[in-house]
């Protein structure tokens, strides 16, 4: 049994992690299938970004961080992703003592002077338990209403793990919008930064109980930001620029078929390109709502921040504790270089708020590293204000990228259908990602 000790302050952490630069143009390529969680690539192609490679520039892109399990064990910032599959059995009453371990698993690293934060799912189960409701709730109403019964039962849990080990725990409920605007998006940052230096374990979940995810995409043919807590996990561990995120599971990872229906599953140990798996991994749990692909695409938007990603056993009593020791256990999905903290919110964080249309030979001209005018805008779709993101297409359609827009919509119009506005710049090439052709 871990007992309570004098916490140590965390560790401090490198300089680049507060300070931003502008970077280069980046690149992605669309991946080799359909997006996990989306019914076909056309319906993703905006947000298929889990890709992006940076352009070489003669300065250099960020520095690639250490390719090996060993490094997990040194990771000084720690997000542990816990699904519904972990803290409840099968039946959706609370497996406290799965949820226990994972507490002082939590504990144990900020005893070691690491900071660490937890992405927790369960309050819809939680609630639909409390409900006594045969089956999960299928309606927003519903399912809001056995988060906002579950939420409070949920936390209660965990504070009282955290403080029986003397530890400190907070809870942090998110929506969307503290993703897509970019001020509450900073903000947060700062709160879960305060956390940090002040020994906190931050608990995180979406607020079910008020998201409107759901309401806002549907018939869009767009996803949402994120719709899982597994994405939610991978945008904070993203935003924090962690060193490792593990997202514990009911199976013992990435397994070649689903173990629940094929007794010769095998588990895949590590995969470096999760878009290019090969492997079926559409199957989801009752309670949750992420499946394994769901994980996947996580660890996509994860290993752009630079993140090593475990997918292990939250149910196996030693399996988190191997893996935070830098053992083979689970499946590791290695980082890759990262991008930069507002590359990485333009790619994954907003919604674009409207279209920027080419006009002929305005795609080569951005490819070649140049920024965004209005003489390469051939029309503007949309109400948009400066500072927001908008895509940017070309004649046929096809996606082009994203940028974080100079000028209202208005002054776009303004700009692109008057010669003398020819010069004005709209996007900025340090606000532009970029698709491949």
């Amino acid at each position: 049994m871990l007992r309570p000790v004098p916490l140590p302050p965390p560790k401090r952490r490198a300089s680049e992690r507060s300070v931003q630069r502008p970077g280069p143009v980046y690149l992605w390529w669309p991946s080799a299938g359909p997006v996990a969680g989306c019914g076909s690539r056309s319906r993703c192609e905006a947000f298929d970004v889990s890709q992006l490679q940076p352009v070489p520039t003669p300065e250099g892109a960020a520095a690639a961080p250490p390719l090996t399990r060993e490094a997990i064990a040194t990771a000084d910032r720690v997000v542990l992703k816990v699904g519904t599959g972990v803290v409840t059995h099968d039946d959706g009453t609370i497996a406290l003592s799965r949820l226990f371990r994972v507490v002082e698993s939590a504990s144990r690293l900020r005893q070691e002077g690491r900071e660490v934060l937890i992405v927790t799912s369960g309050a819809v189960g939680l609630g639909r338990v409390a409900l006594q409701l045969p089956e999960p709730p299928e309606t927003a109403s519903l399912k809001q209403t056995c988060a906002a019964i579950g939420q409070s039962r949920l936390m209660e849990l965990y504070q009282q793990g955290f403080a029986r080990l003397g530890v400190t725990c907070a809870q942090i409920l998110i929506t969307w919008t503290d993703f897509d605007d970019r001020v509450r998006y900073l903000n947060l940052h700062e709160t879960l930064q305060s956390l940090f230096r002040l020994g906190v374990v931050p608990v995180v979940n979406e607020n079910d109980a008020i998201s409107l995810n759901d309401r806002v995409y549907r018939g869009t043919g767009k996803r949402p930001i994120f719709d899982d807590n597994d994405r939610l996990g991978a945008l904070v561990a993203s935003e924090l620029a962690a060193d490792l995120i593990v997202l514990l599971t009911d199976v013992p990872g990435v397994m070649t078929a689903d173990p629940r229906r094929d007794p010769d599953a095998r588990l895949v140990p590590r995969i470096d390109r999760p878009d290019e798996h090969g492997l079926d991994v559409d199957g989801r749990s009752g309670l949750g709502r992420g499946g394994m692909a769901s994980k996947l695409e996580a660890a996509r938007v994860a290993s752009r921040g630079g993140c090593h990603t475990v997918i292990a056993s939250g149910v196996d009593p030693g399996a988190l504790d191997r893996v935070l020791a830098g053992e083979e256990e689970g499946t590791w999905i290695p980082p890759r270089a990262a991008l930069s903290s507002r590359s990485r919110w333009i790619a994954y964080c907003s919604h674009p708020r409207g279209t920027l249309v080419l006009g002929e030979g305005g795609a080569k001209r951005l490819r070649s590293g140049e920024s965004l005018g209005a003489a390469d805008v051939a029309r503007a779709d949309g109400e948009f204000r400066r500072g927001d993101v908008v895509e940017v297409r070309a004649l046929d359609g096809s996606l082009v990228g994203r940028g974080v827009v100079a000028l209202d919509s208005r002054l776009v119009l303004q700009a692109t259908s008057h010669q003398a506005g020819a010069g004005v710049q709209i996007v900025g090439r340090e606000h532009l990602i970029l698709k491949e052709s």
